[in-house]
């Protein structure tokens, strides 16, 4: 996915129904894996990867 279609880790956790830090925290603990990470660190994600983490991770029983 073009970086210019990525959302920013406030963005995604908006569209999502998720709180910023939830979302920072999986990624943080492994989680969940962001699509791109910028050169400053700062993490960029597609909404739909995402929900698709989560569900996998709900599957498994970690989320």
């Amino acid at each position: 996915m073009p970086s210019e279609e990525l959302l920013t880790t406030g963005e995604t956790a908006k569209r999502l129904g998720l709180s910023r830090s939830t979302l920072w925290r999986y990624v943080k603990a492994g989680l969940i894996e962001p699509d791109l990470v910028t050169a400053g660190g700062h993490f960029r994600f597609d909404p739909e990867h995402v929900r698709r983490q989560l569900r996998a991770l709900q599957q498994r029983g970690d989320g």
